[in-house]
């Protein structure tokens, strides 16, 4: 009886807790220097898409029914160990379930889409110059239903990668891009701060950013990273990221050297970031994009991400590739 009047007692505490004002901003931590405190490890993972799938077409939010109908049927539709629909989807599924972190749910306020402007929740058209750049293959099959599969029409009539340098940076176990939009796997990440500075350590290809908050112009357009150049500073508690100078290729949106990402991480809760962010890319895209999702505190660490693909598997794929076109 003694744990069931303790339970009762402590509900009691909370219920007669002073609830916080509706619209009432979480007020964090703060860091020896006084920085608002964001460390800690947090996970993107997220069955929401990017894109806003058609069936939800002019949706910008789901019911709850509606939220676990598509949480079901999602896990079932990309569940990596079934092995019907032939040899082309089993292919696709070349991780079983046991190395996936993928989320079991949808963004907690059931939004159809990370993607919120433009309202359509899609990425906007390229431009003529991106659709040239597009035109070049890429051979790159990133997470599930993406739009940037291979571009350069049907699989039996295109080539294959000449070399490496025709595979995605994240084939090659090179560079997992920006911004810091959720896939099937590591989507955790480490944020560190230290007087002056930002570090945030995405697991995923154990890629550092360290982020300078002391205004700095960003570097000489000429020094240029797969991740960019980024510079940060404090607008209230509110995190903001302004990053270019990107080497550019193959991104696996589809922006390129000249995108200007600007990136927003405030935190809501104890265990809550909210991440916005905004891609102003004009040679690639008609107009800019932005999307927001909410990173969860993980209790996990983060661990080494040894990428093998590339170290191993690149004499297999180029082989692969040769022995298709012998085929065709």
């Amino acid at each position: 009886m003694s744990y069931r009047w303790l339970a009762l007692v402590t509900a009691m505490v909370f219920a007669l807790a002073p609830a916080p004002l509706a619209g009432q901003q979480w007020t964090p931590q703060r860091t020896p220097d006084g920085q608002p405190d964001l460390q800690g490890v947090w996970s993107t993972a997220t069955l929401t898409p990017l894109e806003r799938p058609p069936e939800f077409a002019g949706r910008e939010f789901l019911t709850a029914q509606e939220a676990a109908d598509y949480e079901r049927r999602t896990l079932n539709e990309v569940n990596s160990d079934r092995r019907d629909r032939g040899a082309e989807a089993d292919l696709r599924r070349n991780y079983n379930e046991f190395w996936r972190d993928r989320a079991t749910a949808v963004i907690a306020s059931r939004r159809t889409s990370i993607i919120v402007d433009p309202p359509d929740g899609k990425i906007p058209p390229f431009t003529a110059e991106g659709l040239k750049k597009r035109a070049v293959r890429v051979v790159a099959t990133g997470p599930e239903g993406s739009r940037f599969a291979p571009a350069a029409g049907p699989a039996s009539s295109a080539p294959g990668p000449a070399g490496p340098e025709d595979l995605a940076l994240r084939i090659r176990c090179i560079s997992r891009d920006l911004p810091m939009i959720p896939t099937p796997n590591n989507n955790f990440l480490q944020i560190v701060q230290g007087e002056g500075y930002v570090a945030i350590n995405q697991e995923m290809m154990h890629e550092v950013r360290l982020i300078p908050l002391d205004r700095r112009p960003h570097a000489a357009p000429q020094i240029r990273g797969y991740m960019g150049d980024s510079r940060g500073r404090w607008e209230a508690e509110t995190l903001v990221i302004d990053t270019t100078n990107f080497i550019g290729v193959s991104n696996f949106y589809g922006a390129d050297q000249n995108m200007h990402l600007v990136e927003r991480l405030t935190r809501t809760g104890a265990d809550t970031i909210l991440y916005q962010f905004t891609v102003d890319d004009p040679s690639a895209f008609t107009k800019p994009w932005s999307g927001e999702l909410s990173m969860r505190r993980s209790r996990e660490p983060v661990v080494e991400y040894a990428c093998h693909e590339g170290n191993y598997s690149m004499t297999t794929i180029l082989q692969g590739a040769r022995a298709a076109e012998k085929g065709r």
